[in-house]
């Protein structure tokens, strides 16, 4: 079989039909089975398979005034988006009001105000700024899951589960005065309602969802990331803590179950809160599915403390 003749070097691993006949590619060449064609104009020297590959992808043929918002948004800023993503998941672009939505199998197209359309860039790629991300993928958020992504955009945590946000980006208010600005959209109430239940010491999605589970069954708003000191030594920054109490909450994801360091370093720090005195409960995903067993327990926690 005769050998495809080599591509320009300039044009690397993804580029427009219109970059390659630029380049001086011929057509037969361009339109070889060797190329993958992910969207319509574009190709790519393997087919993406992975979310980020398929932005990477795209992202030739967005024009000077296009750039990703929404969920595909939330997604390149790391922003933990409700449902987990599908290989045939539609990228969402957004485009001035007087602008041409992008019609491509595959992309999403809205309008959005010039003056809304701010724009960042994450590994070269255009995206709407956070804020902006969150108005734009409101419609169908819960509760739960709107106070999660506000509380990821305020964290000042440096260790939120792969973030790609400077910390803090924004502050409660700022998020508020945007509100005002942008008036009415699709979700808006929700995250008018979630601007006073969010948090900006919160480390993981967890977090915000064992603080809204115990806010639901009437429990006070315990302490977020409380560091716990042994006179000037830190034993522990508790998830989420009532100090007067010394009860200290913790939520365990996988990653304390599946490495043999963190486990340990778990036991050895819950050895030491509990030999200071603190009522140590950890819990999982399957306490958060049966809540009342859990509530029962910090409340049990808090009568042996209050009796």
């Amino acid at each position: 079989m005769r050998a495809k003749a080599p591509l320009p070097r300039k044009l690397g691993d993804r580029f427009t039909v219109k970059e390659a006949s630029g380049a001086g590619v011929p057509r037969r060449r361009r339109d070889a089975p060797d190329l993958a064609r992910p969207y319509h104009g574009i190709r790519v020297t393997a087919e993406p398979e992975t979310f980020d590959g398929r932005v990477k992808a795209y992202a030739p043929r967005l024009a000077p005034d296009q750039r990703f918002g929404g969920r595909t948004a939330a997604r390149i800023w790391r922003m933990p988006v409700p449902a987990a993503w599908e290989e045939d998941q539609t990228l969402q672009v957004f485009v001035p009001t007087s602008g041409t939505r992008p019609r491509t199998a595959g992309v999403a197209g809205f309008r959005l105000a010039a003056e809304r359309l701010t724009i960042h860039r994450v590994d070269d790629v255009p995206v709407l700024d956070p804020v902006a991300t969150l108005f734009s993928c409101a419609k169908g958020l819960s509760l739960l899951d709107a106070v999660t992504l506000v509380d990821a955009i305020l964290t000042t945590a440096d260790n939120y589960p792969a973030l790609r946000l400077g910390r803090p980006f924004v502050m409660i208010e700022d998020i508020a005065q945007r509100l005002d600005v942008w008036g009415r959209f699709p979700g808006c109430g929700t995250i008018r309602k979630a601007l006073p239940l969010a948090c900006y010491s919160v480390e993981s999605p967890k977090e915000t969802e064992t603080r809204l589970l115990m806010r639901a069954h009437g429990l006070p708003d315990p302490t977020v990331q409380y560091r716990a000191l042994d006179g000037f030594r830190l034993v522990a920054r508790i998830d989420l803590a009532y100090p007067d109490l010394k009860i200290a909450i913790e939520y365990e994801g996988d990653g304390h179950r599946t490495s043999v360091e963190q486990w340990r370093r778990d036991i050895q720090r819950q050895r030491e809160l509990e030999a200071m005195g603190w009522i140590v409960i950890r819990l999982t995903q399957e306490d958060l599915h049966d809540a009342g067993a859990l509530i029962d327990r910090i409340r049990g926690a808090i009568a042996s403390r209050t009796a």
